[in-house]
Protein backbone atom coordinates (compact mmCIF):
# COMPACT_ATOMS: atom_id res chain seq x y z
CA UNK A 1 0.00 0.00 0.00
CA UNK A 2 1.31 3.34 -1.09
CA UNK A 3 -1.64 5.68 -0.01
CA UNK A 4 -0.07 6.65 3.58
CA UNK A 5 -2.23 9.60 5.67
CA UNK A 6 -1.56 10.34 9.34
CA UNK A 7 -4.66 10.80 11.44
CA UNK A 8 -6.18 14.32 11.62
CA UNK A 9 -5.42 14.20 15.04
CA UNK A 10 -1.99 13.97 14.86
CA UNK A 11 -0.62 18.01 14.56
CA UNK A 12 2.34 19.60 15.95
CA UNK A 13 0.80 19.83 19.54
CA UNK A 14 0.76 15.65 19.60
CA UNK A 15 4.64 15.82 18.39
CA UNK A 16 3.11 14.93 14.98
CA UNK A 17 3.15 11.04 15.78
CA UNK A 18 0.19 8.97 15.48
CA UNK A 19 -1.50 6.53 13.16
CA UNK A 20 -0.80 6.37 9.82
CA UNK A 21 -3.88 4.44 7.19
CA UNK A 22 -3.67 3.17 3.77
CA UNK A 23 -6.85 2.35 2.13
CA UNK A 24 -7.94 -0.27 -0.86
CA UNK A 25 -11.28 -1.29 -1.39
CA UNK A 26 -11.25 -3.90 0.21
CA UNK A 27 -8.46 -3.71 3.06
CA UNK A 28 -7.14 -0.95 5.37
CA UNK A 29 -3.74 -0.84 6.72
CA UNK A 30 -2.73 0.28 9.64
CA UNK A 31 0.75 1.36 11.27
CA UNK A 32 2.73 3.68 13.40
CA UNK A 33 4.05 6.79 12.25
CA UNK A 34 6.98 7.10 13.96
CA UNK A 35 8.48 3.72 12.31
CA UNK A 36 6.56 3.20 9.20
CA UNK A 37 9.11 0.66 8.31
CA UNK A 38 7.96 -1.50 10.80
CA UNK A 39 4.92 -4.26 11.39
CA UNK A 40 1.42 -2.91 9.45
CA UNK A 41 -1.79 -4.38 10.58
CA UNK A 42 -3.58 -4.73 8.29
CA UNK A 43 -7.76 -6.01 8.24
CA UNK A 44 -11.10 -6.31 6.43
CA UNK A 45 -12.60 -3.23 5.18
CA UNK A 46 -15.43 -4.07 6.46
CA UNK A 47 -14.01 -5.30 10.07
CA UNK A 48 -12.23 -2.13 10.23
CA UNK A 49 -15.55 0.45 9.50
CA UNK A 50 -17.29 -1.67 12.39
CA UNK A 51 -14.38 -1.09 14.56
CA UNK A 52 -14.62 2.64 13.83
CA UNK A 53 -18.17 2.62 14.48
CA UNK A 54 -18.06 1.29 17.86
CA UNK A 55 -15.23 3.65 18.89
CA UNK A 56 -17.65 6.74 17.88
CA UNK A 57 -20.56 4.97 19.84
CA UNK A 58 -18.48 4.49 23.04
CA UNK A 59 -15.33 6.73 22.88
CA UNK A 60 -14.45 6.14 26.55
CA UNK A 61 -14.67 2.84 27.76
CA UNK A 62 -15.23 2.51 31.46
CA UNK A 63 -12.21 -0.03 33.23
CA UNK A 64 -14.23 -3.21 33.97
Amino acid sequence: MDNWRKSSYSGEGDGNECVELATTPSHTAVRDSKAPARATLTFPAPAFTTFLEALKQDPQPTPG
